[in-house]
């Protein structure tokens, strides 16, 4: 192939640098499509110029300044592999991500009868996008590899911290995609390999996350399965059970309030008896919610004092990255939360405004999502008027947020709102909130 830019025959003319393609820092760029930092690269190792470069990847001059400068990102896939193939690069990146078979209706069934870990496997059967951990062949990858993995892990973490669910789907798909690939089509040592298979775990988990809460439970479910085989594959029983918890919390959310308790247990006792505290805390929050969805009162509020208990022990280590939010505010959200889903609003008010005083305003999802606690809570004890002041300011804060969850509890707020129409105050908001787009979302 002669080269664009010298005329020469490629590679050998050496207007890319000899194994720059094997560089840690061009696999990353390569499999997450990124060209401003592919370009980056090769202004940084090679003597191109922005121009030479334009002429190799069929871009214009323009282009490629505004890529390197950060001001645009090329976002259409046809220029993306045309560019890459004229500059001869490896294709790390698959046309779609892996697929994991769905939890059958039969897979679904639960029975109170059965020991913990033996409903985990009935509920969560192994997922079949991993390969075998011996049958690799191709790039062999290092340490610095998972590092970056495991670093954008974090960073697709902190921002679901402030972005919508439906902001995030794509960006979510192309990392473990991206994974995917680079589990499946190289070679490793068997530590690289382990290593490997907690990022795509713990990716899985964020993007199953991502995809519950801009409404895509179907395929959360999917992800969350494909973490799970991921984690166990990897020895790693904590993580398990923080992505078996994530899919109980989906499931008491959407009406399987009774799976979910026993997928609540089993991820405890999947995660052990060595599980860290914070994380132990957690499981015991989500175990109290499906108590809650379940009408079991007794049970939930034993849950959250067990959670309590938890996060008060002592560690003799870090907590797991992925348990980075969670704090002793966080479990008092929850308490308010699971008082306010058992008609105890005497007990959920004073939490809830206490923690939504402190909260951080640019958390909008959460923001909103706690106000309608306050507002459902505020309702049920009789106080129409601050629970319309409280709706108001919910629906405000997230008009603007792609959260299938926002919308369902806008739903819920209105519904709880309804037998207080006949006050002026509330029936104002009523017709004023009936064609706000978060409603409507949740009505489609």
């Amino acid at each position: 192939m002669v080269c664009r830019n010298c005329g020469r025959d490629r590679p050998r003319c050496g207007c890319i640098p000899e194994g720059f393609w094997q560089s840690p820092e061009a696999i990353a760029a390569l499999t997450r499509l990124d060209m401003a930092a592919l370009i980056g690269l090769l202004r940084r190792y090679s003597d191109l110029s922005q121009s030479a470069l334009a002429r190799l990847m069929g871009l214009s001059p323009g282009m490629v300044s505004m890529l390197e400068s950060g001001q645009t990102q090329l976002t259409n896939i046809t220029k993306i592999w045309s560019a890459l193939e004229a500059l001869q690069a490896p294709r790390l990146v698959p046309e779609s991500v892996a697929e994991a078979p769905n939890v059958s209706e039969e897979n679904q069934a639960s029975s109170t009868d059965d020991d913990p870990t033996s409903v985990l496997s009935r509920l969560l059967p192994p997922a079949d996008a991993l390969e075998p951990l011996a049958a690799k062949t191709g790039r062999r990858l290092g340490a610095s590899t998972v590092e970056d993995l495991t670093a954008r892990v974090h960073g697709l973490r902190l921002a679901d911290d402030v972005l919508a669910g439906g902001d995030l789907i794509q960006p979510a798909r192309r990392e473990l995609n991206t994974a995917l690939h680079l589990y499946n089509h190289s070679t490793h040592t068997e530590e690289v390999g382990q290593a490997l298979l907690s990022a795509i775990a713990e990716l899985a988990q964020i993007v199953g996350w991502i995809l519950s809460d801009a409404g895509g439970h179907t395929e959360a479910e999917r992800i969350y399965r494909l973490g799970l085989t991921a984690a166990r594959q990897a020895g790693n029983s904590t993580l398990a059970g923080n992505i078996a918890g994530s899919l109980a919390y989906q499931w008491s959310n959407t009406g399987q309030p009774q799976q979910a308790v026993e997928l609540a247990t089993a991820a405890l006792t999947e995660a052990g008896s060595h599980v860290h505290p914070t994380a132990r805390a957690l499981f015991f929050d989500r175990l109290a919610w499906s108590h809650a969805q379940a009408g079991d009162a007794q049970a939930a509020i034993r849950a959250l004092s067990h959670a309590h208990e938890a996060l008060a022990a002592d560690a003799s280590d870090q907590a797991p990255e992925w348990a980075y939010w969670v704090n002793d505010a966080e479990l008092k959200v929850m308490d308010a939360r699971v008082y306010t889903e058992l008609r105890r609003p005497l007990r959920a008010v004073p939490l809830l405004s206490e923690a939504l005083d402190r909260y951080d305003a640019t958390h909008a999802r959460e923001l909103a999502l706690y106000l309608s606690w306050l507002a459902v809570a505020y309702a049920d004890a009789n106080e129409p008027e601050q629970a319309v002041a409280v709706a108001d300011h919910m629906l405000t804060l997230s008009a603007d947020l792609a959260s299938d969850r926002i919308s369902q509890r806008a739903r819920v707020v209105l519904d709880r709102l309804v037998r207080f129409s006949q006050i002026s105050e509330v029936h104002n908001f009523l017709e004023r909130a009936s064609a706000s787009s978060s409603v409507r979302s949740a009505e489609s």
